[in-house]
């Protein structure tokens, strides 16, 4: 049997990157997943995300979400979704400016394309400074390879 791979996309600018899955499930059931921040830590491929620790049930533009995370010590951070189209696509962001995107594409017959990109391009200088010494931005695409394949095995359950 064939292990199951996201496609990492080649950043569009500097400090951007992304990855792409097929999941054959309806866009809605996929959406709903991403849209509660309590579920994001059963898909994160990253083992950062240690949970979630506020925010609303469902997200919608505005909202803030909070997170536990771990990259070398533990840590929390406050998002706030910037971006959201009902089944289609929500992005949030948080204090040193990057964010996070979801873009889901129906495809008819219970198929789903989903895609997830991280954004710093315009960030701060000293959050670019984080970025590079802790090697996320260069660990990104393999951690949101690894979330997408994980989103699938959950909806595809």
């Amino acid at each position: 049997m064939d292990k199951v791979r996201a496609e990492i996309l080649a950043g569009t600018a500097p400090r951007t990157t992304g990855a792409r899955i097929v999941i054959e499930a309806p866009a809605q059931k996929i959406f709903d997943l991403i849209a509660d921040p309590r579920c994001h830590p059963l898909f994160d491929g990253s083992g950062t995300l240690q949970g979630s620790i506020s925010g609303p049930l469902r997200l919608h533009l505005g909202a803030k979400f909070g997170m536990a995370m771990k990259i070398k010590v533990p840590y929390r951070i406050t998002n706030t979704v910037v971006a959201f189209e009902e089944g289609r696509k929500v992005s949030w962001s948080h204090l040193m400016k990057w964010t996070w995107s979801y873009e889901l594409n129906d495809l008819e017959n219970g198929k789903t394309e989903v895609t997830e990109t991280f954004n710093a391009q315009d960030i701060p200088w000293l959050a670019a400074k984080w970025l590079n010494a802790t090697g996320s931005l260069e660990r990104n695409p393999k951690w949101m390879a690894k979330s997408l394949v994980q989103l699938k095995a959950l909806c595809e359950s």
